[in-house]
């Protein structure tokens, strides 16, 4: 039981660390500029609407998969390109989500002894063992 309460007590402590990074407050930062931004909030409603638009076209056979994938990039590109407010949202987010994978990665490590990313084959780095 012992050991139960320090794996909880580290993961509490890890949360806390992670909830108060720099990442995590640009992040939280970013998102709510996007939130408050009517600008960014029209925007987004047009994609949104846009993907909706998209996957009924591909649904009723109007559009193939590829090509919603093509047309929902571009929108995407499109978005990006149009508010300041939302690429800085989503690169605070790709920066967190960067983190959380480490994080990740690290504690996969320690669990099972396989480094992050390791794909079983030794000739494709240098090995882990």
């Amino acid at each position: 039981m012992e050991f139960k309460m320090t794996i909880t007590e580290k993961t509490h402590e890890l949360g806390k660390l992670i909830k108060e990074s720099a990442e995590m407050a640009a992040y939280k930062a970013a998102e709510e500029a996007q939130m408050n931004d009517e600008n960014a909030k029209q925007l987004m409603q047009e994609f949104n609407l846009n993907r909706m638009n998209l996957a009924r076209d591909m649904q009723e056979g109007k559009i193939t998969q590829e090509e919603a994938v093509k047309k929902n990039n571009e929108a995407f590109e499109k978005l990006v390109n149009g508010s300041e407010v939302i690429k800085n949202f989503i690169d605070a987010k790709k920066e967190f989500d960067a983190v959380i994978s480490e994080i990740n990665g690290i504690l996969n490590y320690y669990i099972t002894g396989q480094e992050p990313n390791c794909t079983h084959d030794c000739s494709t780095c240098g090995g882990c063992h």
